[in-house]
């Protein structure tokens, strides 16, 4: 989730707090009310249409998360169960329908590599009349292989800007692993990426404000603010489609490639070590980020829902 001063906690983010005009409204008695959008008629396959819509990005930041989504969940197709989610969990939103959210998850197989794929959307009403807008596409991988996740997430709060995190964020330490460092990051050539979208002025490096969130990094990190201000909309848009969506589908390649690809041997001590180190991230996700965000902004029946499934995908119930 995101909070409105930038400090980034995976999965996917939210401010910490709701502006004025998404305030959870309250009855007399001073219960929370809260509503889903979601009728008893909606099924999986119409609830992921809701989440692949992703309706309130531009034409090609819409375009480039859908072919990322399909990308990857076509070419992991037999390592990936059908998403159970409920309806209410699938699509989400607060009782004034100012802000709205999806979610999407696919557990792997038993004899996949894969822990689970997550994706997400929120288009959170801010009281300016302007709107907060966080995508997300990330994937695990368990511990039969040791090799990094992937990591996709726009936040956008004004037509002219946004923040690109992608990254494939290591498992391992990579001062004592030198050939982990080597396969990949050095061999894959990730950093030439990140150098090249930094070619361009309307980019910047984008620097969190959490430790935390820089120590779960790769050396590789893109993590960038993207300014239009001169050009407006239509350079933002030139941006994704031109230079974002390659590099980010490039990745994506790589990770499908490299990582999810290739088997790693693993003995049993790494994979003691490996899943220890996932729980304590996934934990730390839902700990900072979910349960302090999602409330606020959804109210606490809905982000009980929300933060169960996400807790049964993580297996950290």
């Amino acid at each position: 989730m995101v909070v409105l001063t930038h400090q980034f906690i995976h999965p996917f983010r939210l401010p910490l707090s709701p502006p004025p005009s998404s305030r959870i409204s309250k009855t007399k008695h001073n219960s929370i009310i809260i509503t889903s959008s979601s009728s008893p008629m909606d099924t999986p396959q119409t609830n992921h249409l809701k989440f692949m819509d992703f309706p309130h990005l531009s034409i090609s930041n819409k375009n480039l998360m859908v072919d990322l989504v399909s990308n990857m969940e076509n070419t992991l197709s037999p390592d990936l169960l059908p998403s159970s989610l409920p309806p209410e969990v699938q699509y989400f939103e607060n009782s004034s329908a100012t802000s709205q959210g999806t979610l999407h998850i696919r557990s792997g197989t038993n004899s996949s590599l894969v822990d689970c794929i997550l994706g997400s959307w929120i288009h959170c009403g801010l009281p300016n009349g302007g709107a907060l807008d966080i995508s997300t596409l990330t994937a695990y991988l368990n511990s039969k292989t040791d090799a990094p996740r992937f990591l996709i997430e726009f936040l956008q709060n004004s037509p002219n800007s946004l923040i690109l995190i992608l990254d494939l964020p290591p498992r391992k330490d990579l001062v004592i692993n030198p050939e982990y460092l080597q396969t990949f990051y050095q061999e894959t050539h990730l950093d030439e990426l990140r150098k090249k979208l930094l070619e361009l002025s309307e980019i910047r490096p984008y620097i969190s404000s959490s430790l935390y969130i820089r120590a779960l990094s790769s050396p590789t990190v893109i993590s960038v603010s993207i300014d239009c201000e001169s050009g407006g909309a239509a350079r933002l848009e030139e941006i994704i489609q031109d230079h974002v969506g390659p590099i980010a589908k490039d990745m994506l390649e790589v990770w499908l490639n490299q990582c999810v690809g290739i088997e790693r041997g693993v003995d049993e001590s790494e994979k003691v070590e490996l899943k220890k180190r996932d729980v304590l991230i996934k934990k730390k996700t839902v700990e900072m980020d979910l349960a302090s965000s999602l409330p606020r902004l959804f109210g606490q029946d809905v982000a009980d829902l929300v933060i169960k499934a996400i807790e049964k995908a993580f297996d950290i119930l």
